[in-house]
């Protein structure tokens, strides 16, 4: 982390929104303290899953997962099937992976969010919008938040899950 203020109190980020800064300052903090995390964490132990808590690799992959999900759903679009594919996987231990890959991953789908949420008519906010198979009703608001704190509470789990592998 820097020893610069949190993002929300580095006041707007240019070329967003204001309806959408606390989305856009959540995800900065959350990428911003996830690489502080996990800068030297050892890749050997990215599926490690202490007492059966969900393995740091996990996290990384479903905070990816989950923003690109969120924003395919904001522009009213289906999922495709490689998204499919890569949720089915996002559990799925793969010990090829190391940690600095599901970092670029991350900052991967953060950056083409955050090129959605600049582009984004804040007009749209309440537009309805389906969620998944079941077509749950959300709106485009909803799920560009639904990304930002989601990443939010999975960061919090992959602190505590870190810290306890580290300490073990």
């Amino acid at each position: 982390m820097t020893s610069a203020p949190e993002f929300w109190l580095r006041g707007p980020i240019d070329g967003f929104p204001d309806l959408f800064q606390p989305i856009v300052h959540a995800l900065l903090q959350a990428q911003d303290e996830i690489h502080a995390l996990m800068k030297e964490f050892p890749s050997e132990l990215l599926w490690k899953r202490p007492a059966g808590m969900a393995s740091p690799a996990f996290h990384l992959k479903h905070i990816a997962g989950v923003i690109d999900r969120m924003g395919t759903y904001s522009k009213a679009g289906p999922l495709s099937q490689s998204q499919f594919d890569y949720l089915k996987k996002e559990g799925i231990e793969n010990n090829k992976l190391t940690s600095q890959e599901l970092l670029v991953q991350l900052d991967l789908q953060i950056a083409k969010f955050l090129k959605l949420l600049s582009t984004t008519d804040p007009k749209s906010f309440s537009e309805f919008r389906p969620v998944g198979r079941a077509q749950l009703p959300s709106t485009v608001g909803g799920l560009l938040f639904h990304a930002a704190e989601h990443t939010q509470r999975h960061f919090g789990q992959l602190l505590v899950t870190v810290k306890v592998i580290l300490a073990e």
